[in-house]
């Protein structure tokens, strides 16, 4: 009668009364997966450790989603409750048509607002990458007093840290229907590869199988509408530096850059300013590219863990 009583008990974890699953919780480094509609929008994203710990929340990059996490998520989640979002039009979010949903970096920080909001989240550690920077700087000078601490990995906020290829796209952000051969180049299978390897002394550490996977996202339909509209709006982001420079010497979060340095997009030089606003910021430029947790995912989750084991989280 107790295995019976057992297995009973088993059984109505997983199963609803009226006969649908039941999500499990996340426990520890296992990652379970969620969906939930923000603002009229399905919103997919990953979470894991316990829910008691503080949370990271981990922003991604263009043209990937909260999978770019994946190897880093298992490193940190045995001591920390982690969310990672797919931001609209990325991932298994939704990607609404722009005559909808109106693609700007400020629409894409109200949206991950709103579910930071809807999941209870109202102190966090941020981790910024790529396009989760200017995502992450909006939904950070909107409340202040959700931030406990600041991960940046090639998160730009300042001039100084733009490649060459910036001033090529500055010239489709003056005209985009002269220039659409800058946004085809922007998107083209050979970038979307170049991402993850450029600048890498280990290319055996990466999986081909991200940017197979992010160029055959690129080509579903409407996202080239979605992504050039968001290429164009960037340069509200390039605006927007110095106010973000401003928040940060204003409240100082603790802060810890772990940058690849041999980025061509977002150079080494990027890393370093953040020193300039947040004097006791800790910076690590470590040999690696764009997507530096892919060669250096330990190193930088070891960083993490050090650095937060420093601050004073609840």
């Amino acid at each position: 009668m107790k295995a019976k009583a057992v297995l009973a008990a088993a059984a109505a974890l997983i199963t609803a009364d009226a006969g649908q699953a039941h999500p499990l919780p996340s426990t520890s480094a296992t990652t379970t997966y969620h969906r939930v509609t923000v603002d009229g929008v399905g919103i997919f994203y990953r979470e894991a450790g316990p829910k008691g710990a503080p949370t990271i929340v981990l922003l991604h990059g263009f043209p990937s989603s909260s999978r770019e996490f994946d190897p880093l998520i298992p490193l940190l989640a045995t001591q920390y409750h982690l969310i990672a979002p797919d931001f609209p039009g990325f991932g298994h979010s939704d990607a609404p048509s722009p005559s909808s949903y109106a693609y700007t970096f400020d629409h894409l920080a109200q949206t991950t607002s709103a579910l930071l909001d809807q999941l209870g989240i109202d102190k966090c550690v941020f981790y910024l990458h790529d396009y989760g920077g200017p995502v992450g700087f909006r939904v950070m000078a909107a409340r202040p007093q959700r931030v406990q601490a600041l991960v940046v990995q090639n998160a730009n906020a300042y001039s100084e840290g733009l490649g060459a290829k910036w001033a090529v796209i500055a010239q489709y952000w003056t005209d985009p229907k002269a220039h659409p051969e800058v946004f085809d180049a922007f998107v083209s299978q050979a970038a979307t590869e170049q991402r993850h390897t450029l600048g890498t002394s280990h290319p055996e550490r990466y999986n081909p199988d991200t940017w197979t996977d992010e160029y055959a996202h690129l080509q579903q339909p409407g996202q080239r509408e979605i992504q050039s509209a968001l290429l164009y709006d960037y340069r509200t982001n390039v605006a927007s530096y110095p106010a973000w420079q401003s928040w940060l010497r204003e409240h100082k979060p603790p802060t810890l850059v772990a940058w690849g340095k041999n980025d061509p997009s977002f150079i080494a030089a990027g890393g370093d300013a953040y020193k300039r606003d947040v004097p006791d910021a800790e910076v690590h430029q470590l040999d690696a590219g764009h997507f530096a947790f892919d060669e250096k995912n330990d190193e930088i989750a070891d960083l993490i863990l050090k650095f937060l084991a420093n601050q004073s989280l609840k």
